[in-house]
């Protein structure tokens, strides 16, 4: 049997905290030296993005990039893509030439800029509208259509010797990917279509959206009709998916129980052509989701979360007694990853992961104030990871 290679592991954090206060790669990689952290995610939130910034500030950004790290001793290892590129429907959107915008003057120049400074490359720029999403042959056109761009994307990026290129994972069935399931076809088909390593970006406050969009059971329907009245406002929150399914709900209150039992058969093969529209248990767990796709995400973005929403929370002593995040928890979830059997169709198993400190500034917070959740949310990390480069296994033996 062959011996299980387990990933160099190493302690990183996203410049998002320094957004329009510390603007400067000079500014900004002081700060996180003396934080003891030498690995960085560079946002393009952090004045770096060439959609408002331009070719020729970038090209001057990748320069100061590079001296900074030879004087500060650090190393921007990624960058990353940030609000820009998420507020828009981006590689998703309805009309052509909108998608051909973001992949030419949006990731190109990212790859280049990334190409520049021997940096890997992460972003989410795409969604699809309502009206993709319920019309069956719409949403499988554009999910082909995002695919194509993606690889010829991923094409760019080889060819610029830029490595790894990662999706980051969402939560909500307009953003793919935001199942596990899903994720594992996104990554299988872009490896098909021509072998484009993509991988993908887990994220540990990722899993708050899906517990909405779990698919109904002939139970749980029943209940909501039977049990409440059909006015209720609960049945307007229901997710059955498909808007047509939505619009029959209320007439089903007029139907017999034992007859609305009877018609769900005919039901549940109507919404297994909707599939891409739900969610599993699974989906809501983040441990589920590193023990399946962990090795396979060299970028693993860190955020403390309660439960309720992707806060992008720091890992203080007050929220970590009340947080779902525990650090050995999510070394234990990789582990168990490179344990798993090695799944066919799939890209390369990650040699190096960062795990990367995403941990959001509030527009009110005084600088003082985000400096301090940021030390803190590294000095709790650097407990389980005290010297970067440590294999997985090494790291989870210390801790035991």
């Amino acid at each position: 049997m062959k011996e299980t290679v387990y990933p160099n592991v190493f302690l990183a954090i996203d410049n998002c905290f320094a957004s329009k206060r510390w603007t400067q790669p000079k500014e900004w990689m002081s700060l996180i030296k003396d934080l003891g952290i030498n690995y960085i995610e560079a946002s393009a939130d952090t004045e770096a993005d060439p959609l408002y910034c331009g070719p020729e500030y970038m090209a001057e950004w990748t320069e100061e990039v590079v001296k900074a790290e030879k004087i500060n001793g650090v190393k921007v290892v990624n960058l990353y893509s940030g609000h820009g590129t998420y507020s828009t429907l981006g590689l998703g959107h309805t009309h052509r030439a909108v998608q051909k915008r973001m992949l030419n003057e949006w990731i190109k120049p990212m790859i280049d800029a990334a190409g520049r400074i021997q940096a890997g490359l992460g972003f989410y720029c795409h969604a699809f509208p309502q009206s993709v999403l319920q019309d069956k042959e719409a949403y499988l056109s554009a999910e082909k259509n995002l695919y194509s761009s993606l690889c010829e994307a991923g094409r760019y990026a080889a060819s610029k010797m830029v490595k790894p290129v990662c999706i980051e994972q969402m939560y909500t069935p307009h953003q793919i990917p935001w199942t596990i399931k899903g994720a594992q076809k996104m990554l299988k088909e872009l490896y098909r279509i021509n072998e484009s390593e993509f991988y993908v970006t887990l994220d540990t406050g990722h899993q708050t959206g899906q517990k909405k969009y779990l698919k109904p059971s002939c139970e749980s329907i029943t209940e909501l009709l039977y049990r409440k009245s059909p006015d209720d406002a609960a049945s307007d929150n229901v997710w059955l998916g498909p808007d047509f399914l939505h619009k029959r709900f209320k007439s089903f209150a007029n139907a017999h129980e034992n007859d609305f039992k009877n018609k769900w058969l005919s039901l549940e093969n109507e919404l297994a052509e909707y599939s891409h529209l739900f969610s599993g248990s699974e989906d809501s767990d983040t441990c589920a989701w590193i023990e399946s796709l962990g090795c396979y995400s060299p970028i693993i973005h860190l955020q403390q979360v309660t439960g309720s929403s992707s806060s992008h929370l720091p890992f203080t002593a007050e929220n970590n007694s009340i947080g779902l995040i525990k650090a050995d928890k999510v070394l234990r979830a990789l582990l168990q990853s490179y344990n798993n059997p090695v799944s066919p169709g799939m890209p390369e198993r990650c040699r190096s992961i960062y795990l990367t400190l995403e941990i959001f500034s509030g527009t009110a917070e005084t600088p003082g104030e985000i400096f301090s959740k940021i030390r803190r949310s590294a000095e709790y990390w650097r407990r389980y990871i005290p010297e970067d480069g440590a294999a997985l296994g090494e790291i989870l033996k210390a801790i035991e």
